[in-house]
């Protein structure tokens, strides 16, 4: 299979997005477990909850890179694949700073749907 028989557009874009979702999640526990526990017991909680979300987006984000991975090695398969792109980048807004700082949300919601909708080339 060349290149050309891969959703290329797609990949590039989710895997982008999977590596903000990453740099999202990895600030947010950072901030979470680091700064919140410096202020003191007041913030323990809130502290625990920001690192909780932020290892969330860790997760989503190596999901989306998974599944952008797999959509370039496996592209007869591209529904399943953009299907959790799009899942798991959309979800990330809970979970990474605002989704990989709003670049990683949108550029995955356009890579899951690139891949979703993207037609193999016919046979000639």
């Amino acid at each position: 299979m060349t290149n050309d028989e891969r959703p290329t557009a797609a990949f590039i874009l989710s895997l982008v997005a999977g590596v903000f979702i990453i740099l999202g999640g990895g600030m947010m526990s950072l901030f979470g477990y680091g700064f919140m526990g410096m202020m003191g017991r007041g913030f323990g909680m809130m502290g625990f909850a920001f690192g909780m979300m932020g290892f969330l987006g860790l997760i989503f984000g190596v999901i989306v890179i998974i599944s952008a991975l797999m959509l370039n090695s496996k592209p007869q398969e591209h529904t399943t694949w953009g299907t959790l792109i799009l899942i798991f980048s959309v979800i990330s807004i809970f979970g990474s700073a605002m989704g990989g700082f709003g670049i990683g949300l949108i550029l995955g919601i356009i890579g899951g749907i690139l891949a979703i909708t993207w037609k193999p080339p016919e046979k000639k």
